[in-house]
């Protein structure tokens, strides 16, 4: 995991900064004496998450910055943004497509407290398909669907930050930072108007054979400790996503990822039963090695499918 922090009241030592952190820009003030600007990160391997503050007015002009970038007002306002096809002023509680990969934008900052959560484009395509093989799923607007779906991007932002990237070893875990970054993408999608096509085309439904899943289940079976995303499941199985996901729900009744987490359950149980009472083995180590990082949740899960739980497996060990 990589982190940084920035504190400055010069005006240029900002502008320098943020074009190294984002992408090359041209930054401005007509507040008298500038103001102060506080920025602190959190990344994993492709996603990074900011939360900025500026004490003033700061107007910008920035070139692409080639990944999605978000936006969640906190505080004060996003006035006279731009980019091609799209002019729009943002407040408290907005959550927003802050620019599309390939367009530059300007605007200006009020006085705000807001977060910028970026991520590289090709993610879309490990969690959905796009029209077809040869056109990347893209975003189309920079509003989200409904109030709901805006809400619910929020929270997923706020966890990646507090339970995820908050602590390095939790973030340096391989199939933890996997599995929190498939989720964010799944929820841009869900978020944001796209060109993905969440129903199987009749290609797919032929696709959808029982042949293929088992395939796509001995894929998971041999990756289960390795991060692995649904486009990975896809391509072992010789499908596209939409006819991986529409077997998973035809046949199993569940999700490509929702099974992998089941065998990855499986792996954790084993552990637990394995583990040597001196061993110095405990639930949040081996829970978070196959990918559970919220001890709470992973015992829940564990409860509902052993009927006890993960503390007495490892005290039985």
């Amino acid at each position: 995991m990589d982190t940084l922090t920035f504190d400055s009241a010069d005006l240029q030592v900002t502008e320098d900064f943020l074009s190294r952190a984002y992408a090359r820009m041209r930054i401005g003030s007509s507040t008298p004496g500038a103001g102060r600007a506080r920025i602190r990160r959190s990344a994993i391997d492709p996603v990074s998450v900011d939360e900025l503050a500026l004490d003033f007015e700061m107007s910008y002009s920035v070139t692409p910055l080639g990944r999605i970038c978000l936006c969640v007002v906190y505080e004060g306002t996003v006035r006279d943004h731009r980019f091609q096809g799209a002019e729009d002023t943002f407040g408290p509680g907005d959550v927003v497509l802050f620019a599309p990969p390939d367009l530059p934008y300007s605007g200006r900052i009020c006085h705000a407290r807001y977060n910028i959560t970026m991520l590289d484009p090709a993610l879309l395509a490990e969690v959905a398909a796009g029209p077809d093989d040869a056109r990347p799923v893209r975003l189309t607007g920079h509003r989200p669907r409904s109030a709901a779906a805006a809400g619910q991007l929020s929270r997923t932002i706020a966890h990646l930050r507090d339970s995820v990237l908050a602590d390095p070893e939790t973030a340096d875990q391989p199939l933890i930072a996997a599995t929190a970054v498939q989720y964010l993408a799944a929820s841009v999608l869900n978020t944001f108007p796209n060109t993905a096509l969440p129903e199987p085309t009749a290609a797919d439904r032929r696709d959808a054979h029982p042949a293929m899943l088992r395939r796509a289940l001995a894929y998971i079976d041999d990756h289960a400790d390795q991060p692995v995303t649904v486009a990975d499941i896809a391509a072992a199985a010789h499908v596209t996503v939409r006819a991986l996901q529409y077997a998973f729900r035809r046949h199993l009744d569940t999700t490509p990822l929702a099974h992998l987490r089941r065998v990855r359950l499986a792996h954790a149980h084993q552990d637990l039963v394995a583990a040597a009472p001196d061993s110095g083995a405990t639930v949040t180590a081996i829970a978070a090695r196959w990918g559970f990082h919220h001890p709470g949740r992973f015992a829940s899960l564990y409860r509902a499918t052993y009927r006890r739980t993960p503390h007495t497996t490892l005290g039985d060990g």
